[in-house]
Order: structure tokens, then sequence, then C-alpha cells
């Protein structure tokens, strides 16, 4: 091995950050050519994990390492969001049966590299696309044991379960999630409702929010907020509640 490629082997231990994936595009970005790659990767330093993705060899790498080179390295606009960004959080305390999903959310146009989808990251990934909130309103950053990742903020991620009620996570479910969410800020709630582009995510909201009695909707200005007009069923043969002009399950209106 030359001298300068024993340098760079060293630069590159000393940038690579434990627990994560290393993209080859940002290797290239940083002065590790394709060709130097491979030579890596022949000599046993690099592990592939698919096209265009590296770990270091013997470590250990989760989806959270490869969550954060898809937001760090390659810039994509994706983020944990929904029940697990709650979960994350501490604000997810239902019990659920077997391997609980991952949910990653980003807008309808994004896709997620092949490498990413085909790696056997031991839990279920699910990539939810949707417009209802710009990009990156209400996200936060979550710490790992040696990077962070963008995650939905608790007021961003209930309306992403909002929206994949009811058919992929039940109603009910959502507003026991919805019930330990007293200490959301209205100005963030405030900002995504008005974003926000779905009628149906909205009425739930108002309608899990008064009947959760939470006392920080009274600091929500609901006057600006469209709710759009006529009835939108939730669910067929369910409780027609005339304040939203939504029909629910009667599970949920009769808790």
């Amino acid at each position: 091995m030359t001298t300068n490629t024993d340098s760079k082997l060293k630069k590159l231990f000393e940038q690579h950050i434990p627990g994560t994936v290393l993209l080859a595009s940002w290797l290239d970005k940083n002065g590790f050519s394709h060709d130097l790659q491979k030579y890596y990767r022949r000599s046993g330093w690099l592990d592939s994990m698919g096209t265009g993705a590296f770990k270091m060899p013997k470590e250990s790498v989760s989806w959270q390492g490869g969550l954060f080179a898809l937001q760090t390295q390659a810039s994509l606009p994706v983020h944990v969001g929904g029940r697990t960004a709650l979960s994350l959080q501490g604000m997810a305390h239902y019990v659920r049966l077997g391997n609980e999903a991952i949910y990653l959310f980003s807008s309808p146009k994004l896709k997620l590299p092949a490498w990413f989808i085909n790696y056997d990251w031991k839990t279920q990934v699910q990539h939810i696309k949707t417009s209802i909130n710009p990009t990156e309103l209400g996200l936060v950053n979550f710490e790992e044991k040696n990077f962070s990742i963008r995650i939905a903020s608790p007021e961003r991620a209930i309306l992403e379960c909002l929206y994949q009620a009811p058919d992929n996570l039940d109603l009910v479910e959502c507003y026991h999630l919805f019930e330990g969410l007293s200490n959301m800020r209205p100005k963030i709630i405030q900002e995504l409702l008005e974003a926000c582009t779905s009628i149906k995510v909205k009425r739930l909201f108002f309608y899990m929010a008064h009947k959760a009695q939470h006392q920080w909707l009274s600091f929500i200005d609901q006057s600006v907020i469209s709710l759009g007009e006529g009835d939108r069923s939730i669910t067929n043969g369910g409780v027609y509640v005339s304040q939203f002009h939504i029909s629910i399950p009667k599970e949920l209106a009769d808790l």
C-alpha cells in the first residue's frame, strides 16, 4: 500500500462515525475515488451494503445509521415520522404485538436508493410518500449514540398518524396517542395545520383535540385553518359528528 493510500485510509477512519453507512458518492466527493473504494473493498477495509453504500467491517449498522447517510451525505429530505417518531420521543405507549414497522416520510417524488430498500435492517421499514406538510416544517434532531437524525416533532408526527388512518393505523390507537400529547406547542401546531393540505387530517385533529380537552387547543386560531366543504366519511357505516362533518368508527365515538 502506498503512503498516499495509507494516509487516505487513516483519514477515512478519522472521519467515519461508528454505526453509520458510507455512501460511495460521499466518499468520491471527499477524495476517495471509485478505484480507491474498490481497492478498500478488495482489501477488506470496506464491506458493501449494496450498490453505492459501504460499512466498516465487523461494524453493526442499524436503519438509523442508514438514514443518517441518506439525510447528511445524500441530503435527501426524508425523516422518521408518524408513530415511530412518537415512540422515539417516549409518546407511544399503546401496546402492539409483533415486530413494529419503522415509518419514514418524504414528499411524493422522492425515491429511496435500492441499497437502503433491499438491505436487511432486521425490522420492517415503510416509506410513506405524502405532501400533507412542507418538507422541513416541524422536524427536530433526535440524538443517537454517535450521531443525530431528523425526525418529526410530536406536533407533526400526530398529523402523520392521522394521515395513515384508518387504512394503515387504527383510529382508536391514534386517539390514545393523541391523549398523551398534553404538552404540544401551539405555535408549531398552528403552522402545521395552516400548511396542511389534507382536510381529513385537519378534521380528525380537531375532533380528537376537542375530545381529549387539551388546554393548548384554546391557543389555536381555528378561523384561519381551512376545513373544506361538505361531509367526509372516514369509515363506512360510522357515527356522524356534525361539528366536524365526519363519520368516524363507533369504537372511537364511544371512548
